[in-house]
């Protein structure tokens, strides 16, 4: 178990997420996390909380965009919290293009992430 978070710990749970390997990403949880997506009904998005439905929510994200790719990625450290800004591309199972800036706001205890908000931004046709 790694004691502390880094910027390079956050590219290779990146990287993990571009593999599409969902052992390794829930990997980087604790069982305790919580993670809330920029989609929802309610303020915070679709929130799942533990790691068994932080894994179900993820699976999620791969079968609605199957390609789905993270990719001009920037990293910042500050105690137990981080940011990973990425440029979202990917094909919908409907057949559309997605292409979207986003951020997630990380929380960190123990080398472990206890918290992954994501937000995208709105694009508009």
């Amino acid at each position: 178990m790694r004691a502390t978070m880094t910027i390079a710990t956050l590219r290779e749970f990146l990287a993990a997420f571009n593999a599409h390997d969902l052992d390794a990403i829930m990997e980087f949880f604790a069982d305790d996390c919580e993670l809330c997506m920029p989609r929802g009904k309610e303020p915070w998005g679709t929130r799942y909380i533990g790691k068994p439905a932080v894994r179900e929510g993820l699976a999620r994200r791969f079968e609605g965009i199957p390609d789905v790719h993270y990719g001009e990625d920037r990293h910042w450290m500050a105690g137990n919290l981080g940011v990973s800004t990425w440029l979202l591309t990917g094909t919908t199972k409907a057949g559309e293009q997605v292409r979207v800036r986003g951020v997630d706001l990380l929380e960190f205890r123990d080398g472990k992430i206890i918290k992954k908000d994501s937000y995208w931004k709105i694009i508009e046709k």
